[in-house]
């Protein structure tokens, strides 16, 4: 008996991190019963721990490259860069909850708990060997998204972003299924390596086939709010606590590039002249409409919304132009947008005050005045949105753009520089309302230790990464060799 316990548990090697991960959500719905209101940041600090644990894990576990569970779960490089960007992720995300959940009166245990399942799920995407594993983790991730949109019950703009993102992903995720028993039934498996062998000698000019490529394009589209499938993103970013904005423009936006890297850079790659034009021409659309719909927006929220847009527009030219500089460009990209959206959420999160200050790029007025060091902060992640150097933005950008020139794309790169000027008016604005407007009024900041360690964390990658890129650079060359 206890024999075939060891052997069960150790079955379960691979999964480890991910059942620390789900493990920690559950005692947090169960400890929640007994921590009063006042101390309920202990559940946030909890979950970091989990988090680090499983970081740790997935760091010991990365050797241990291979295929388990009947090839449904994969354990590579790949899977192991992933996952630690999600835990980056959500460990800033619990971080700037923290103090927002009390501002808000919606600190709940349960808010952890989605964060971490929704990570989890984004772990189950990132390791996914098949479509099935690949849509399990999917609809983890997205089911505690659209709770968390709606977390804010008694608000009627949280309430429609979670109904809105709900319907829509339903949507999606319809047409993702449609895609994949597409692809099963030409290929007669759901194997992500079988489908592979099954493509390199099979007819590519089948009419099927590229219907199937066609959707799971579409439907991965929305999940990393490419156009034209990016309608939902400026309402549920503007209407859902701000906390899961910021969440939510990360970690989901990341674990959806992960799909498609694993899906068009590897399972499809015998179709990759076809997925690269489809994807060039989805790339220009979204760098137009983030950028220019952007500069008419006078709520940050909705500005980072449209940004969000744009820079998902710049990832997928890394992944049109293809080829091992491409995917890791790509990698490497998601992963500095991550950390420096977050930290421009954070600064948001730090103008907040009952519900009435902090989302109208007018509410920063005059905050260099009054607040130098979150000016500071601010005009820090603007200019690494901008693309400006030497900050992490504008290292991430000159991959994408360079991946383009390598793989021919030259034009693709010229209209990414180009709409990237024009990102310069909204991201330049902010400051300029910082530094060159009177103040509106005399306010404090919000003031958290939880905050201040995520700003810090934020900026100090940003500087770091745009000051000595070559460290993060080669960790994501060295993973992407797995898949290519």
């Amino acid at each position: 008996m206890a024999t075939s316990l060891q052997s069960f548990i150790s079955q379960l090697l691979p999964l480890y991190p991910e059942l620390v991960i789900i493990t920690i959500a559950l005692t947090i719905l169960l400890l929640d019963f007994f921590v009063d209101r006042q101390h309920k940041a202990m559940l946030g600090w909890y979950s970091l721990i989990g988090i680090v644990i499983a970081a740790s894990m997935t760091i010991k576990l990365a050797g241990l490259a291979g295929s388990f569970f009947g090839g449904t779960f994969l354990l590579d490089p790949f899977a192991a860069y992933f996952k630690l960007a999600f835990y980056t992720a959500c460990g800033l995300g619990i971080l700037i909850s923290m103090k927002y959940l009390d501002i808000e009166d919606i600190h709940r245990g349960e808010y952890y708990a989605l964060m971490l399942f929704a990570t989890s799920g984004m772990m189950l995407m990132a390791s996914a060997g098949d479509l099935i594993t690949l849509y399990l983790g999917l609809e983890l991730m997205a089911l505690s998204i659209y709770i968390l949109a709606g977390f804010m019950r008694s608000d009627s703009r949280s309430n429609e972003a979670g109904i809105k993102y709900l319907l829509l992903g339903a949507f999606s995720s319809g047409i993702m299924l449609y895609g994949m028993s597409l692809l099963y039934g030409i290929s007669g498996t759901t194997n992500l390596n079988g489908i592979l062998a099954f493509l390199r000698g099979a007819d590519l000019a089948n009419p099927v086939l590229f219907l199937a490529m066609v959707m799971l394009i579409v439907s991965f589209g929305f999940k990393v709010a490419a156009v034209p499938f990016h309608m939902w993103v400026p309402d549920v970013y503007e209407g859902a606590p701000t906390s899961v904005t910021a969440f939510m423009s990360a970690g989901p936006k990341v674990a959806g590039f992960a799909v498609l890297l694993r899906i068009f850079a590897h399972t499809l790659l015998p179709m990759q002249d076809h997925t690269a034009v489809i994807l060039a021409g989805m790339a220009v659309l979204t760098m137009a409409v983030g950028n220019i719909m952007a500069i008419a927006q006078t709520n940050i929220k909705r500005m980072l919304a449209y940004s969000s847009i744009a820079h998902a527009g710049y990832a997928l030219v890394g992944l049109a132009a293809g080829g091992r500089d491409g995917a890791a460009s790509v990698m490497l990209y998601v992963l500095i947008y991550a950390v420096m959206n977050m930290g421009a959420f954070g600064v948001v999160i730090m103008l907040r005050k009952a519900g009435v200050r902090g989302e109208e790029i007018t509410d920063f007025s005059g905050l260099g005045k009054t607040n130098k060091a979150a000016a500071f902060l601010m005009l820090i992640f603007m200019f690494s949105l901008t693309g400006i150097p030497p900050m992490a933005g504008f290292i991430g950008k000159f991959y994408i753009f360079k991946s383009a020139v390598q793989a021919g794309m030259v034009w693709l790169a010229v209209v990414g520089v180009l709409f990237s000027s024009i990102s310069a008016y909204f991201y330049l604005r902010v400051i300029m309302v910082m530094y060159m407007y009177e103040p509106k009024e005399e306010f404090s900041l919000v003031q958290s230790p939880a905050l201040a360690l995520a700003l810090a964390i934020s900026v100090t990658a940003v500087i770091v990464i745009g000051v000595y890129p070559s460290g993060v650079l080669e960790f994501a060359r060295a993973s992407i060799i797995g898949i290519l």
